[in-house]
This record gives C-alpha cells, sequence and structure tokens, in this order.
C-alpha cells in the first residue's frame, strides 16, 4: 500500500513539472521587444526660488473685521480725552477676544440684573454694568434680558484713543 502512494506521488510530481516545459518563443519575443525600446531620459529636477519672508506692520492699525467708526462718532470724540486706565487690574473676561464672548442668560440677585457670559473655553461668569471684557478695555455700560451694551477704548491710528460702542446680543440655543 505504501509503495502504490509512492508511485501515485512521483507520476504527480512528473506531471507536474511536464507542464511546465514547452515553447516560450512568444515571451522570449516580448523580452526582446521591451529590451529594444529606447531608454527614456530622466527630467532634471525643478529649481526652486527661495522663501522670501513678510514682516507685518499694521498690528497697531484697527483690525480688518472690526466695525469701523463712523465719522459721526469720530466727531462727538473730538473734544473729549479718552484713554484707557493701564494701571487697573485686569479683570478676567479681558484675556478674550469679545467676538469669541456670548450672552448666554440673565439672573437677578437682590435686585441686580447680572449678565451670564460664555467664554471661549466655554466657562460661564456672570457680570454686571461697570465689569471689563474683552482686549480693548471693553466696559460693560448697560445690561438688557437680552444683550449687553458696552464702550471699548480702542487707537484711533493717530496716537490717540477713542470709545467705540459694541454689544453683544442674547444667544438662543
Amino acid at each position: 500500500m505504501m509503495g502504490a502512494k509512492r508511485t501515485a506521488s512521483l507520476v504527480f510530481c512528473a506531471a507536474l513539472l511536464g507542464g511546465c516545459g514547452g515553447d516560450f518563443a512568444d515571451l522570449d519575443a516580448y523580452m526582446a521587444e521591451v529590451k529594444a525600446r529606447p531608454v527614456g531620459a530622466i527630467e532634471p529636477i525643478p529649481t526652486f526660488k527661495p522663501y522670501q519672508s513678510f514682516t507685518y506692520s499694521a498690528q497697531s492699525m484697527r483690525a480688518p473685521f472690526d466695525i469701523p467708526l463712523s465719522a459721526r462718532e469720530a466727531a462727538v470724540q473730538v473734544g473729549k480725552t479718552v484713554k484707557p486706565d493701564l494701571l487697573r487690574a485686569r479683570e478676567f473676561l479681558e484675556r478674550f477676544n469679545i467676538e469669541g464672548l456670548q450672552m448666554v442668560g440673565t439672573l437677578t440677585q437682590k435686585g441686580t440684573l447680572w449678565a451670564l457670559v460664555k467664554d471661549e473655553e466655554s466657562g460661564v461668569h456672570r457680570v454686571r454694568i461697570g465689569n471689563y471684557l474683552g482686549k480693548n478695555h471693553g466696559r460693560i455700560v448697560a445690561t438688557t434680558e437680552t444683550e449687553i451694551a458696552i464702550t471699548e477704548i480702542v487707537p484711533n491710528g493717530v496716537g490717540g484713543w477713542i470709545e467705540r460702542p459694541r454689544t453683544i446680543k442674547l444667544t438662543e440655543q
């Protein structure tokens, strides 16, 4: 029985190896054609221009996305001298841009209306008239159930300061 298995295995291997032989003329012709093709040239590496750095020199000017001060508001402020109190202790919400603050509600305690303001880090703070917020010395001058009125002190572009009114409206969620 062992001999029959061995003989069958040898016959199978011989048949398998017999299928590998044959005519390779078509494969040889294809390989000769590929080798006869002209060799292509590699394109040279393109030359790059060196990086030209840019220095931004308009930091002290009004941000391009801030609401411009109208001529009427500027004319009203010509007579008064406006200047931020740089020695005043800064409040927590003065770390954030005013555009990143949202009014999310109000509450009343002992007759005082407090506005609830959410900062860019998702913290909620209560503020009232007289508190400061925003990076431009924004002082809260009025609060209602639906908005906070703020007066900011911003550079006027010619070395002085002007007041700019802003509002933060209640965010409906």
